[in-house]
């Protein structure tokens, strides 16, 4: 910023309002078109195919500020928490997410220790938010 310059208030609140939201980022789902009553504070992922005020901005994250949109592209490395899903996920040249593996079945013989110890790993992968519930 500049000494002279005009209307401080307005880049240092914006500054400050982006820094909040993506600190420690966590959207409230993924979507292609803006909620109908969003809530300042909250943010979105916007989805492939976005319309309304998000067209053209998709895979961006969405920040509600002051009866306002602020948008971020994310970068490489970005993490942000998914509260729809229970779920982080990553971008690395689009937002990534793991997907649930399936829970072993049939076959000709059954270890049911090691079918034990699976869900057990898969329980607390889905209590670290790595893979979704279901």
């Amino acid at each position: 910023m500049l000494a002279g310059q005009s209307q401080k208030e307005g880049y240092v609140n914006e500054i400050t309002a982006r820094l909040d939201a993506l600190l420690h980022c966590a959207v409230e789902a993924e979507q292609t078109a803006p909620p109908t009553a969003p809530v300042d504070g909250q943010c979105w992922l916007i989805a492939t195919s976005a319309s309304g005020e998000w067209s053209g901005k998709s895979g961006q994250i969405a920040m509600r500020q002051a009866g306002n949109w602020l948008y971020a592209q994310p970068r490489d490395g970005m993490r942000l928490f998914n509260r729809a899903s229970d779920q982080d996920m990553l971008f690395n040249a689009g937002w990534q997410a793991a997907s649930r593996p399936a829970t072993p079945s049939g076959g000709t013989t059954i270890d049911a220790e090691a079918r034990t110890a699976i869900a057990a790993i898969m329980a607390s992968l889905t209590t670290a938010g790595i893979i979704p519930a279901n």
